[in-house]
Order: C-alpha cells, then sequence, then structure tokens
C-alpha cells in the first residue's frame, strides 16, 4: 500500500498510524503534487520501479477553497479543480496502460454528497466532485472489457481533521441534518474502498456508491 503526500512532514503521522495499527510493513509514502502531470508520471514510475506495479488506484485528493460564487477569485477555482479533480486524470493516465497490459485493475474515486446535492459556498469543489461521476462512467465503458473496474464513492460527512475543522456550531448543524445523527467514520468509506477493490465486486463498474448516513437519498 502506497500513500501519496504533498506536504512534507504529513506523511509522518500517517506512517505512525499504520504501525500502530501492524501494518507497518505493508506502508510505504510516495510525495508528489497530483496536481502536476508529470509529477505523478514520475511518482508512479518511481512506485512502479521499487514496490511494483499499481493494480489497485484510489483517487481521494480533496481540499476546499470556500466562497459564493460571486465573490469567488479565479484562483480559488483552479485550485479546487486541479487538486480535486485534474488529479484524477494526472494519476490515472499513468496507470491505466499497464492495468490493460495486465488485464486486471481497480479504479476507486472518492466524490462527495455535495457533488450529489450541491453545496451553498462551494461551486467548485461540487463541480469537481460531480465531474468524477462523468469520468467513472466513461472510463467504466473503456476498461471493462480489459478486467478493470472503475467506480465512485460518495461519502457524506465523514469525521475526517477537514470535517473535525468546520466552526462547532456549523458541524453541529450539519450533524442534526444527517438521519443517522453522526457523522461517518472513516473506516467505514475503507471497508467500502477495500470491498471494490476486492475480486468479490468484479461486476460492479460505472457505479457510484452513497455513503451518508441517510443525508441525501435518490
Amino acid at each position: 500500500m502506497v500513500a501519496n503526500y504533498a506536504i512534507p512532514g504529513t506523511e509522518v503521522k500517517w506512517l505512525e498510524s499504520m504501525k500502530t495499527s501492524g501494518h507497518a510493513d505493508a506502508a510505504h509514502v510516495a510525495y508528489g503534487d497530483v496536481s502536476d502531470f508529470d509529477a505523478m508520471g514520475q511518482m508512479i514510475g518511481k512506485i512502479e520501479v521499487d514496490i511494483g506495479p499499481v493494480e489497485v488506484l484510489v483517487n481521494c485528493a480533496g481540499i476546499t477553497r470556500d466562497a459564493q460564487f460571486r465573490k469567488m477569485s479565479k484562483d480559488q477555482w483552479d485550485r479546487v479543480i486541479d487538486v480535486n479533480l485534474n488529479s484524477v486524470f494526472n494519476v490515472t493516465r499513468h496507470v491505466i496502460d499497464g492495468m490493460i497490459e495486465r488485464n486486471w485493475g481497480r479504479i476507486v474515486n472518492i466524490s462527495s454528497v455535495n457533488a450529489q446535492k450541491g453545496q451553498f459556498g462551494q461551486a467548485n469543489y461540487s463541480a469537481a466532485k460531480a465531474g468524477m461521476h462523468g469520468f467513472t462512467k466513461a472510463l467504466a465503458q473503456e476498461v471493462v472489457k480489459n478486467g478493470i473496474t472503475v467506480n465512485s464513492i460518495s461519502p457524506g460527512y465523514i469525521g475526517t481533521e477537514m470535517v473535525h475543522a468546520i466552526k462547532p456550531e456549523l458541524l453541529a448543524m450539519i450533524v442534526s441534518q444527517i438521519p443517522a445523527g453522526r457523522l461517518g467514520r472513516p473506516d467505514e468509506i475503507g471497508k467500502l474502498v477495500s470491498y471494490l477493490a476486492s475480486d468479490h465486486a468484479g461486476f460492479i463498474t460505472g457505479a457510484n456508491i452513497s455513503i451518508n448516513g441517510g443525508q441525501h437519498m435518490f
């Protein structure tokens, strides 16, 4: 398992968590800016040389630069699109040929409930995450004959550092709108990713799976 990081120092905490959970021997990190196509080519190349072919790819990069659209700067728009959506092309493009050659692969794209329902102040984020759905469905049709599945997951509000950074009064309001009455847990998303990456999910492709505690149903 290889985790990408772009901010030096952040990998230390993740590696420590892997050690605590007993997965240190299987945990590796790779530095690179997912918004940079060439950097991702270099990163994937190094991973393949040092560790082995990439058989499972989870595109999960995500940042926010929230603002009402009429106040949103072009930099706020561009940065979110680059990291949240262009990254999906930048990484996937460098692994897809190998998956096709091996006739097996799993790609899981982490989208968001806000891609499905929209969110005030997040035109950039909602657009980027919604774009992942179209990418998923199109690529799934192109590579299913090669034993490759491509799916997306749309989590609701999960108890991550980014969500816990929301102002307490706003977070309380969000939780009050979730029928399950709580935030989701990261491990609940992880187990769904693990299933989609397994042989058992070989007949699921082009799908988007919502996991949001009932916050949005359609």
